[in-house]
């Protein structure tokens, strides 16, 4: 992201940044409208008739995580106020399909949209700075751990050698990832099976 800027935008675009500006009024406006088109573009085939509601959410956090894959500088954007554009827009609109129908109120369902997907954002930004670090420090997670384990702390010692032994790094981003994902799903559950017994 620091390297787009309006003049280098401009220079590879063969243009005066001057130019550019009659376009777009900088770069928090370029970068939403940059934001926008990738929404735009991810897949949104129809849920199949036959998917349950863990079939259709876990499709939309796969397709979340792919994007944040395809284009890790979307990770590094703040999230609080996407730009409603019509990629945006159309990303809400079938999303919210994934939670149509199972008897959550409407406030219930944008809830529960965001928090799904405040959940693959955070897997995506911890799988994105855990890439940077081995970058920056030219460790991998096992040298690191093995020059500054917690070798006063039995618990911690033991609890973390089964983690890193089972994954081979000390952060797995695919094993946070389906354990995490399998949780929401769960919570997701406890929330419409409530909303089910109080309507009947």
């Amino acid at each position: 992201l620091d390297a787009v800027t309006m003049r280098r935008v401009a220079q590879d675009l063969g243009v005066t940044p001057m130019t550019l500006y009659t376009h777009v009024p900088g770069k928090a406006d370029l970068l939403d409208l940059m934001l926008d088109t990738v929404y735009q573009d991810m897949p949104r085939t129809p849920y199949p008739p036959d998917a349950t509601w863990r079939d259709r959410v876990t499709a939309v956090a796969d397709a979340n995580r792919a994007l944040y894959q395809r284009h890790p500088w979307v990770a590094r954007l703040p999230t609080t106020r996407p730009p409603l554009g019509p990629g945006v827009l159309a990303k809400y609109e079938h999303e919210l399909r994934a939670l149509d129908g199972l008897g959550l109120d409407d406030l219930e369902m944008d809830a529960a949209l965001a928090h799904l997907l405040a959940f693959v954002h955070g897997t995506a930004r911890a799988a994105l700075d855990q890439r940077t670090t081995e970058r920056e420090s030219a460790l991998s997670d096992q040298e690191w751990w093995d020059t500054h384990g917690p070798a006063r702390f039995p618990l911690a010692s033991r609890v973390g050698l089964a983690a890193g032994t089972a994954h081979q790094h000390a952060h797995a981003p695919d094993h946070g990832y389906a354990f995490g994902l399998a949780r929401v799903l769960d919570g997701l559950a406890a929330l419409i099976d409530r909303d089910r017994d109080r309507r009947t």
